[in-house]
């Protein structure tokens, strides 16, 4: 059989970068079961209420959603069960540092598969103000804005 090769998206949880500015990102392995594995190979995963603990010098996965593997037999593994992330020493207790300041927080923003493993790419995050929330958006639709405008004048030349 043939080796994967590149990446493969499962998951992205877009919510976190419109709730949180994005500090610092890691990719990171998961310790899965085999039917964990198997459903996520059907696409299937929820990133959205999904959160890292540092717990005893390890990180965890909490709240990530992988539902059961639909030809699973009693072997299945819980839909909401957390997950070791592997992570080198290092990052570990640098993410551990910065998560304890007040208003920081380690968020999931993607879930995939690179050259036939399972990763996630995890962010050390600050939780966003409601007006800072608005500010993103009002840029966003500027930007958009400013494209369709370049555009359309792109259009009237070639005319």
């Amino acid at each position: 059989m043939a080796k994967e090769k590149g990446r493969k998206l499962i998951a992205q949880n877009k919510k976190a970068r419109h709730d949180y500015h994005i500090l610092d990102t890691y990719e990171c392995g998961l310790v899965l079961m085999g039917t964990e594995v198997k459903s996520l190979r059907q696409g299937r995963a929820s990133l959205v209420d999904g959160f890292v603990h540092i717990d005893d010098h390890e990180a965890w996965l909490h709240n990530v959603h992988v539902p059961e593997y639909s030809q699973g037999t009693w072997t299945n593994h819980s839909a909401r069960r957390k997950r070791k992330l592997l992570l080198h020493r290092a990052e570990i207790d640098k993410l551990e540092s910065k998560s304890q300041e007040t208003g920081h927080t380690i968020v999931p923003l993607a879930l995939y598969f690179k050259d036939g493993r399972a990763k996630v790419e995890i962010a050390l995050a600050k939780g966003k103000k409601e007006y800072d929330k608005r500010q993103t958006l009002r840029e966003k639709q500027d930007r958009r804005e400013a494209d369709r405008a370049v555009s359309a004048a792109r259009r009237r030349q070639r005319a």
